[in-house]
């Protein structure tokens, strides 16, 4: 069995596992409330080029939704639903823009099967992404393009559902990137010779971004029992910046609001036991985080036992607001979370915003009692 068809096999024993749990109204705790500080951290972003195609978001007619040329190391990040009222599909285009022959890696993925359930799509492919490493790879000759992942043309998108995917890859050389929608009956390298750009809604989600990941790091080590509960605010565009791009399309400098597709790489090192848990700010909120921890690492469904959680959050007055941003926020029974897990010595999370969720969020340490 082919990746493709591995990963949308295990969204659907995913979410069948997770539909099988009741909702834990514990997911809001009573823990009285004690005051939080913000931690102070290092950042730095690296790596390859994002391709980013979400807009237009609700697509209204057949048409190429983003392209761009990149080389080296590279992300594709698409996020589409279809609005035409009829059934679609999408695919992704690679043609090499190299004279001679071309090889392109895929390192890692993620993808959902098509559905109307926005925040199960968003979790399941992030879920995914954080999941599987693998190695796939493919040639192109000179002028030959292919289609990404070639079983993406046996997936059959419904009026009014969405697909999201989140791939890696590396290409020897330069290669012209296409996310495309297409009639449910056409052949789509033949379709897009004739497919013109769509042009992008009013939220210009669509761009190309350099240096695709995000590294963030303590200043100093985590003591418990000594600097109490902490925290690491993500998204909210005040201490964890957007990423700015061009829209190839166009030229025109687009923002990526929530910073979707960058993968974060989150480091601590704690003195003692410390208890991790990630909480969601900006409302209903469904993803997945990687840790890694003493030679091991594994995938956080977050929240794991359903499948989303900070609807029950109440929203900030602007002053609170601005004191967490600030650095002083508080741990209450409002304060919705979900466990990451109880770790000393040196833990990183991989992490990144998923598509369908509200920002920001929070990463919260606190003594493991």
């Amino acid at each position: 069995m082919n990746f493709f068809k591995k990963i949308i096999a295990a969204t659907v024993t995913l979410f069948t596992t997770i539909s099988m749990a009741l909702p834990d109204d514990s997911a809001a705790q009573d823990f009285g409330s004690m005051p939080m500080h913000k931690l102070a951290v290092d950042v730095i972003d690296t790596g390859g080029t994002l391709i980013f195609s979400d807009s237009p978001e609700y697509v209204q007619s057949n048409g190429i939704l983003y392209s761009d040329t990149v080389s080296g190391d590279a992300r594709i990040l698409f996020y589409h639903l279809n609005a035409t009222g009829v059934n679609k599909k999408l695919a992704v285009v690679v043609e090499n823009a190299y004279p001679l022959e071309n090889k392109i890696e895929i390192t890692r993925g993620g993808i959902s099967l098509p559905d109307n359930n926005f925040l199960s799509v968003g979790k399941a492919t992030q879920f995914m992404y954080m999941k599987n490493n693998f190695k796939e790879s493919f040639t192109l000759q000179k002028g030959e393009r292919k289609l990404f992942q070639p079983e993406m043309n046996d997936l059959v998108i419904s009026p009014g559902h969405l697909i999201y995917g989140v791939y890696d890859f590396n290409a020897a050389n330069p290669v012209k990137i296409s996310v495309m929608m297409y009639p449910a009956t056409s052949d789509p390298l033949t379709f897009i010779d004739g497919a013109t750009i769509l042009p992008k809604d009013n939220y210009k989600m669509r761009g190309t971004f350099k240096r695709m990941n995000r590294s963030i790091r303590l200043q100093k080590d985590y003591d418990p029992k000594v600097d109490g509960i902490g925290y690491v605010l993500i998204g909210d565009n005040v201490t964890d910046f957007f990423k700015r791009g061009i829209d190839a399309t166009d030229g025109e400098e687009v923002v990526n609001y929530g910073n979707y597709g960058v993968n974060y790489t989150i480091d601590f090192n704690t003195k003692a036991l410390t208890r991790f848990c990630l909480s969601p700010l900006g409302g209903k909120y469904a993803g997945a985080v990687r840790f890694h921890h003493d030679g091991m690492s594994g995938t956080i469904p977050t929240p794991e036992d359903r499948i989303y959680f900070g609807d029950r959050t109440p929203r900030e007055p602007e002053s609170v607001k601005k004191a967490r941003e600030n650095g002083n926020a508080t741990f209450s029974m409002q304060t919705e979370i979900s466990e990451l897990g109880i770790y000393n010595g040196n833990v990183s999370f991989e992490y990144s915003p998923p598509g369908a969720s509200n920002l920001p969020v929070h990463i919260i340490l606190m003594p493991a009692d």
